[in-house]
């Protein structure tokens, strides 16, 4: 099971860092991707990291947002900086049985419940 946390209300140019907890199995050899849905949008992919820390980031975080994990703790972290309204969203944290990453939300097998970020103006 994945468990998201961290997030909260912020002002904009902010910063929150978000984590993801597994429990019940070990992760350490799963790619780890975060996702976040905006009010009245889709899911959308926002980054991944693969077993070995190779990490991918699309142009909605590049520069501002970072993925870590920490196998030993089993943890997945998303560092979000100089935050903005626009990334107001449900963030959502998953899984897949595979070393590497994937920008397809349909390849990830296990996904955690959400935490909402809320940026104001």
């Amino acid at each position: 099971q994945l468990q998201a946390s961290g997030g909260g209300l912020v002002q904009a140019g902010g910063s929150l860092r978000l984590s993801c907890a597994a429990s019940g199995r070990t992760f350490s050899g799963y790619g780890m991707g975060w996702f976040r849905q905006a009010p009245g949008k889709e899911r959308e992919f926002l980054g991944a990291v693969s077993s070995g820390g190779t990490t991918y980031m699309t142009d909605a975080g590049k520069g501002r947002f970072t993925i870590s994990r920490d196998n030993a703790k089993n943890t997945l972290y998303l560092q979000m900086n100089s935050l903005t309204p626009e990334d107001t969203a449900v963030y959502s944290c998953a899984a897949r049985a595979v070393q590497g990453s994937s920008i397809s939300l349909s390849d990830y097998e296990y996904w955690g419940h959400g935490t909402q970020v809320t940026v104001s103006s």
